[in-house]
């Protein structure tokens, strides 16, 4: 039997190159690797796009819609990891451990990989608005802290320059408008009525994040306190060696470090608090679960390989 076809297309960027890493040595795949000089050659990228069993799109949005018209087959699959095609029509969310997802992911011929951020707030409220202990009413907040390489090569060249702004040194608010673009997918993939206030910081370290929810107990039906919500998500992610429960007893001194996760594929849940307030946080790297190693775990269901294969967890 013949090994599938796999292209990146956009293998320069920050994604695509975390995407090769994971897949340049493995010899259960054909991997198609496009000249350096003509990766922006529009033919020449047809050409890749329908010969590939299978296309990452590490593209910004409107590159990657662009490339899914270039495809003139019904067989090539795609993982798109921009923003695009997140809450569209006809494509499968690729957040397997959510229910449903896992089977709809190797079903489908289009997959949105998630957004890091998204796959941070998604892990904790999905289960619990699909639970019933959530309303799809609730107004959330959701906090969270990243390192550079999210944000871009641009962002990576800034952080990395040796005569970089002092101001690069402490964390850093943006999307300060309240606007970002992960706020869609975060809504309509939990189940919610409305985004939640999201306020992202960018933070000088390379890889890692944590997402946090804060809860009020008195807003959760059922699952009001630490026991009963540790109790819910071990439930729901049971058998997963994706996505795990951080054990009530392992040693933090109270803290979540933010890069603890970095240069891995898994994510890990907290929950934490007191009788009346309650912390759900998510840790992960943002271009483990959070980009790459998610869009590596999709390949491998949609491809029919060992769901984990490639993954450093």
């Amino acid at each position: 039997m013949s090994r599938p076809k796999v292209y990146i297309d956009g293998k320069e960027g920050t994604t695509g190159l975390q995407i090769y890493d994971r897949l340049a040595a493995r010899e259960d795949i054909d991997l198609l690797l496009i000249g350096e000089e003509k990766r922006k050659d529009p033919s020449e990228r047809k050409k890749f796009l329908n010969e590939a069993d299978l296309v990452f799109l590490c593209l910004p949005d409107a590159a990657a819609v662009e490339a899914v018209g270039l495809i003139e087959n019904g067989r090539t699959r795609v993982i798109d990891c921009s923003t695009a095609h997140r809450t569209a029509e006809g494509w499968a969310y690729g957040f397997p451990e959510l229910s449903g997802q896992r089977e709809a992911v190797k079903a489908a011929a289009r997959v949105a990989n998630p957004g890091c951020y998204a796959t941070g707030f998604l892990s904790l409220v999905r289960p619990l608005v699909e639970k019933g202990a959530l309303s799809p009413k609730a107004r959330l907040t959701c906090h969270a802290l990243s390192g550079y390489t999210g944000a871009g090569k641009k962002a990576v060249a800034q952080y990395t320059d040796p005569d970089r702004a002092e101001e690069l040194e402490s964390p850093r608010h943006y999307a300060v408008t309240l606007s970002h673009k992960h706020l869609p997918e975060m809504a309509a993939v939990a189940g919610l009525d409305r985004p939640p206030l999201f306020t992202p910081m960018i933070c000088d370290y390379p890889q890692g994040m944590v997402v946090t929810v804060p809860l009020w107990a008195e807003e959760l039906e059922g699952a009001q306190s630490v026991e009963s919500l540790r109790a819910l998500y071990a439930d729901y992610y049971a058998g997963s060696p994706v996505v795990t429960l951080r054990p009530a007893d392992a040693p933090s001194c109270g803290f979540i470090g933010a890069n603890n996760l970095a240069g891995t594929d898994g994510l890990q849940i907290f929950v934490n608090g007191n009788r009346e307030q309650l912390m759900l946080s998510a840790r992960l790297d943002n271009l483990g679960k959070g980009a790459s190693g998610a869009a590596v775990q999709n390949m491998n269901l949609m491809l029919g390989f060992e769901e984990t294969a490639g993954l450093e967890l």
